[in-house]
């Protein structure tokens, strides 16, 4: 199977945000390169919430580009063979440990506006999933963030309004 195809089996199963859903599922349709980072018009991108042991703490990254702090994750790459492989692969780089768990089942979707590598304004499919880090898990700085920590999930930093729906899609997955 390749990654365009576990994508469309992964979001035809998603359950919520049904209209987003389609929408992404009509680009895949379109776009037999929607998860390659040079399809300029957007592209599939695989997200990770990281959690710690106890679901009380997610692990955040300052983003260079960005300036506000997000989840890991980022582009599917050519040996991606699955979603959630690339979410887990993201997650793992970003936060340098090791012993991550994927729950393979998407938590939310969003589309935002970026400029990324390809230096013209495109658009991401972000796919998001939940990870779960193992106890005492510390998470190491790659050179892809100016920082990364773990923030307690009732006093996460000022800017990150928009994680908030996500955390609370990961948070009802974990009920």
């Amino acid at each position: 199977m390749t990654l365009h195809a576990d994508a469309v089996s992964t979001l035809s199963r998603f359950t919520g945000q049904n209209a987003l859903k389609e929408a992404y599922l009509g680009f895949l349709a379109a776009r037999e390169d929607a998860c390659r980072r040079s399809c300029e018009p957007g592209h599939i991108t695989a997200s990770a919430l990281v959690l710690d042991a106890t679901a009380e703490h997610a692990l955040l990254t300052l983003h260079p580009r960005v300036g506000r702090w997000l989840q890991l994750g980022g582009h599917c790459e050519p040996g991606d063979a699955t979603l959630a492989a690339a979410a887990l692969r993201e997650a793992t780089e970003e936060s340098g440990m090791r012993g991550l768990r994927i729950e393979p089942t998407p938590i939310h979707l969003d589309v935002h506006p970026i400029t990324c590598s390809l230096g013209k304004p495109t658009r991401h499919f972000d796919v998001r999933f939940l990870v779960r880090a193992p106890v005492g898990a510390q998470p190491v700085r790659s050179a892809e963030s100016v920082d990364l920590q773990w923030w307690p999930l009732d006093s996460l930093p000022d800017n990150v309004d928009d994680l908030h729906p996500l955390i609370e899609s990961a948070l009802a997955r974990l009920r």
